[in-house]
């Protein structure tokens, strides 16, 4: 793969990641067949996050990456359209309380949501925006706190959480770049794992090491790589693997194709 590397030396991380780009962001210009090849890219994003949270028993997840511009927030917007599109109601949470992005992405309004539930100004059901899109109910930050940090640890999000699991099929969180903040590792007792997001081209080998070390030290627990910002011209049958992270530290993978 084709990560940068600041020192020049092969990684010795042992991880591969799963190919992707965003079909919100890159449809436009990548004709009927990179669309195709990009939504068949979420959809087996999909069904190994399936199977992670099928061994674990637990219906939430979170996405993050090691730091900012790497794709996180576009990743997670799509891979939670993936999940509504299954005919399941799905939650998307962002969770990134220091710069948001949920919203943008999305074309919705950001006047209230998370800061405000978990400061109790408002409940869930009057800051939730329904029905983005089919299935689809999105809970944007709103107002940006002068204390993320507390409020992501706090118990009132812990008991958002536990309700939203509840009420959805699938509770996806979109939370702070890992390598910038630690806020992300807050949630690590309320969700099966987490999704990594690297991105050809910028996140590299070491990042991801330091990556590691972090969810190691902290005793969260990694789901997988999403690899994002593919150069569609690799090849017409490029053949790459998705491997994923389970709990004896080796990999289970799985192989498919690309279809440009």
């Amino acid at each position: 793969m084709k990560l940068r590397s600041r020192n020049r030396r092969k990684s010795d991380s042992g991880y591969s990641v799963g190919h992707s780009q965003s079909y919100m962001a890159n449809s436009a210009q990548s004709g009927d067949a990179g669309k195709f090849a990009i939504i068949e890219g979420y959809k087996i994003a999909r069904t190994n996050i399936q199977f992670s949270l099928s061994a674990s028993n637990d219906n939430c997840f979170a996405v993050t990456s090691w730091s900012k511009g790497e794709g996180k927030s576009t990743s997670t917007s799509n891979i939670a359209i993936s999940f509504a599109k299954m005919d399941k109601k799905v939650v998307l949470l962002d969770c990134d309380l220091r710069r948001p992005n949920i919203h943008n992405l999305l074309k919705i309004e950001n006047t209230a949501g998370m800061t405000s539930v978990l400061c109790n100004d408002k409940t869930f059901d009057q800051v939730v925006q329904r029905e983005v899109l089919p299935n689809l109910d999105v809970l944007t930050v709103g107002t940006i706190p002068p204390n993320p940090s507390e409020l992501i640890g706090s118990d009132n999000f812990a008991k958002l959480i536990k309700e939203l699991k509840k009420k959805y099929d699938y509770v996806i969180m979109d939370t702070a770049p890992i390598g910038i903040v630690t806020d992300a590792l807050l949630v690590k007792d309320l969700v099966a794992g987490y999704l990594i997001v690297v991105r050809e081209g910028v996140t590299t080998h070491g990042d991801i090491q330091n990556f590691l070390k972090a969810m190691e030290t902290s005793g969260a627990k990694p789901m997988g790589f999403l690899k994002v910002g593919c150069d569609p011209s690799e090849g017409k049958s490029g053949k790459y693997k998705y491997k994923k992270y389970n709990r004896y530290n080796k990999y289970n993978s799985y192989e498919y194709y690309r279809y440009y």
